[in-house]
């Protein structure tokens, strides 16, 4: 089965093996799937798909078939190869289907921070308004509230995030409570980008709109990671990136609002008709010429996921992590930041050691060709292209910087 365009450059496609496999041998079935799907050579140990994910075959056939396409102007439409002025009506169709919310209430943007930034720039907010947030924000989200506090004067506070929590309800408690008489948005990620813990977003955001604020969800990490609707969560405005989870080309992001919160956000990047309220969350992506070839990759990696199955997927996904979680559980010397609780975490692994020992182990980790993210807490991050063999080389790693500090 193929997807998308059909590249006539060095991309080409392979069918994906028979689902049948992935019941009788499914080692055999994911090891097929990287191998024939994905460009990873079989050297690399990939640990960090959630900074950046990885886009296989049909995506790229898909983005360069379409810039082919495109500068030949071979198009089934008579139309600027493009986006930035058109709506996108069936590519955010099509979208829209798989995210779990009305197309009139999504946008397709360049990335989350994107959507996040016009999300906070957008709101009516004067000075001494409160924005809370949990203390475990990626900058990106907190960058736009930060430029609302110098500008305008909006107070920004963080509620402190247990690590990790005891349960939901203790993360519900801990944001609803903080919400005080000038608090009008609560904002916070779906899952934490630094843990990996999965958020209780729906009721927070009930909860949160029961007494006037109103909700911003980063949910960067929480498409194509998770099972998840976006209709179902409660919230008024969420941003996420394709191309963490979803198989997108980097590019690519979502901006959804309910529709009549999209009537009372403005826009920050324009052109002609930004103030056409009638296209509804469409003029949110009119914002001049841009590169439509990322979005045929996008939705290239939507059809390759459901080719392959998105229970199937999140299904992986999630067994690595847990066995990511066991072995470090294991060791007796690492903290971890993720709880125990199947609910509370995806494919998102969080967890803390000693400086010294991190460092030797960021070093080993290069060494031996082990991708992992350098920040102040180690998150292992897994998707249907990390192998078995993969966590062990890692915790292998880990071992070995530990008895070195041991010998020293």
């Amino acid at each position: 089965m193929m997807f998308g365009l059909a590249a006539a450059g060095a991309v080409r496609e392979a069918p994906l093996p028979d689902a049948s496999l992935a019941l009788r041998q499914p080692e055999k079935y994911w090891a097929r799937i990287r191998k024939e799907q994905f460009l990873l050579p079989g050297w690399r140990a990939f640990l960090n798909n959630g900074s950046l994910g990885l886009a296989p075959r049909p995506v790229l056939a898909a983005v360069t078939g379409y810039l082919e396409k495109s500068a030949a102007l071979d198009l089934e439409e008579y139309d600027y190869p493009r986006w930035g002025y058109e709506l996108m009506e069936a590519h955010r169709k099509e979208m829209a289907e798989y995210l779990g919310c009305r197309m009139e209430e999504l946008a397709l943007v360049h990335n989350a921070t994107e959507a996040l930034s016009t999300i906070a720039a957008g709101i009516e907010l004067k000075a001494g308004d409160e924005v809370v947030m949990t203390d475990q924000e990626h900058a990106s989200g907190k960058a736009g509230w930060a430029v609302r506090r110098a500008r305008h004067g909006v107070v920004v506070r963080e509620v402190s995030i247990p690590l990790p929590p005891k349960d939901r309800g203790e993360l519900v408690e801990r944001m609803v409570s903080a919400i005080g008489p000038r608090t009008r948005v609560l904002f916070f990620s779906g899952i934490l980008s630094p843990t990996g813990l999965v958020m209780p977003v729906r009721e927070i955001c009930d909860a949160a709109r029961a007494k006037g604020v109103i909700t911003v969800v980063d949910g960067a990490h929480m498409n194509g990671q998770i099972a998840m609707r976006i209709e179902d969560l409660g919230c008024d405005y969420y941003a996420g990136s394709p191309h963490k989870w979803m198989f997108a080309p980097a590019g690519c992001g979502i901006l959804w609002g309910r529709e009549e919160m999209l009537e009372r956000l403005w826009p920050s990047m324009v052109t002609g008709g930004w103030d056409k309220k009638e296209d509804k969350a469409a003029r949110f992506m009119k914002m001049g010429t841009n590169n439509r070839a990322i979005f045929e990759g996008m939705l290239a990696g939507v059809r390759f996921a459901r080719a392959v199955g998105v229970e199937r997927i999140y299904g992986r996904v999630h067994e690595l992590a847990r066995k990511a979680r066991e072995k470090a559980q294991g060791l007796g010397y690492v903290k971890l930041l993720t709880p125990e609780d199947d609910r509370m975490y995806g494919g998102l692994v969080g967890m803390e050691f000693e400086k010294e020992h991190f460092e030797r182990l960021f070093g080993l980790c290069r060494k031996r060709r082990i991708w992992i993210l350098r920040a102040s807490r180690l998150r292992l991050s897994t998707h249907i292209h990390t192998r078995p063999q993969d966590l062990d080389l890692f915790f292998e790693a880990v071992a070995e910087s530990r008895r070195e500090r041991s010998n020293g």
